[in-house]
């Protein structure tokens, strides 16, 4: 099965296969830890999110790119994420 991608400005996006919703909200975040587990529900959102592999096309860097629904969100995120 051939996987989706989406591009957006400077970045090629691969969705995740658990997203429950596979948008690319308005609140974006790029994490530059290819490697490192997200696992959103654990943060106790309060909106819809979601979670893509990600390619910086700047620099090629890979990571990971989270959108929000809500600024708040990204708020909380910022703050309790701490990589692997």
């Amino acid at each position: 099965m051939a996987t989706q991608t989406i591009t957006i400005d400077g970045y090629k996006l691969f969705p995740n296969p658990r997203n429950v919703h596979r948008v690319v909200f308005e609140h974006q975040l790029f994490v530059p830890y290819p490697y490192a587990l997200i696992d959103l529900p654990s943060f106790d959102l309060t909106g819809k999110y979601s979670l893509f592999a990600a390619c910086r096309l700047e620099d090629m860097k890979m990571g990971q790119m989270v959108t929000f629904e809500l600024p708040a969100d990204q708020e909380r995120f910022e703050r309790r994420f701490v990589p692997d």
